[in-house]
């Protein structure tokens, strides 16, 4: 007799007793290696000097006396305010901008046009050879966008990545759907707006996603083409005060006795309004994560 009975994948086997120990065990030991240190800084930023002192200078676990002191001062400096507000603003449009300009190239290059194939290959390309800084700087040069916040979000408006990931989503939806809207007079616009990108909410997602983690976490960019400290955004900031363990000029005195609260504490809580933004947008997006980028990396 032939015996019919089909092995299951691997992945699909009943897991043992050892196996669930094994795997709870490694999750923990990330968990608490990404927690952490995330837990260090926002403890070490409502420290007092006191607390801190106690600790050799070093970073606090678990602050005895939590004070907002320091986040009261950076906040009333004005420098950190106003990099937040330019890293908000650049965050905003340059992942609108972006979205915008890779939905439709992502769409072009997913229908049968001409020389599509060539300008596909010469967007893979940019994947395997990136331009240099100085080749960057000279083109910034010459369009005259030094020293503005154009220089931070024109240069890098489209990632070839995301386009990829886009188009070959674009590529998985039903060729018929697109055909009988032409059959009803619709335009490559229409079919855009009204067709593909109702059906494409989790890759749009995910790209805006990327897109809003690179602007906000970007300061390079803003350290060649930025002359004007007061247009830096808060990462270059965040370098520069906390990196460099600087002093933060322009800060308010917020605490009882008069003085100003601990270096390590402002830095610190510049590091945490640096995170909490894009922390918050997480949780909202991350069931998207799945859906978009495996179907955009496998369709097609």
């Amino acid at each position: 007799m032939i015996d019919r009975r089909v092995e299951r994948p691997a992945w699909m086997e009943r897991e043992t007793f050892f196996e669930r120990a094994v795997k709870l065990l490694v999750l923990t030991l990330i968990s608490v290696l990404v927690i952490y240190p995330f837990i260090t800084v926002v403890a070490t930023s409502l420290a007092t000097q006191e607390e801190i002192t106690r600790n050799g200078g070093l970073i606090v676990l678990w602050p005895r006396q939590p004070s907002l002191g320091a986040y009261k001062s950076i906040l009333a400096g004005g420098i950190v305010t106003r990099a937040t507000m330019v890293s908000i603003g650049v965050t905003v449009v340059g992942t609108l901008l972006s979205l915008v300009t890779t939905t439709a190239m992502a769409y072009a290059l997913s229908r049968p046009i001409v020389f599509g194939r060539a300008i596909l290959m010469l967007v893979l390309f940019t994947l395997l050879f990136a331009p240099g800084i100085i080749p960057n700087y000279l083109v910034v040069k010459q369009l005259g966008l030094l020293n503005t916040y154009a220089a931070l979000i024109l240069p890098v408006m489209i990632s070839a990545f995301n386009l990829v990931v886009m188009r070959q989503f674009f590529m998985g939806i039903p060729q018929e759907l697109i055909d009988s809207a032409r059959i009803d007079g619709a335009g490559d616009l229409k079919i855009l707006t009204h067709i593909v990108l109702p059906l494409s909410g989790a890759v749009i997602a995910v790209v805006a996603l990327f897109y809003a983690v690179a602007y906000w976490n970007a300061f390079f960019n803003a350290m060649l083409y930025l002359n004007d400290n007061g247009k830096w955004p808060l990462q270059l900031v965040l370098r520069n005060y906390v990196v460099q363990a600087a002093p933060i000029p322009g800060i308010a005195s917020t605490v009882d006795d008069g003085g100003l609260p601990p270096a390590e504490a402002m830095h610190m809580a510049v590091l945490v309004v640096a995170l909490v933004p894009i922390l918050l947008l997480y949780p909202f997006l991350q069931r998207y994560f799945t859906r978009g980028v495996l179907s955009g990396a496998i369709k097609g």
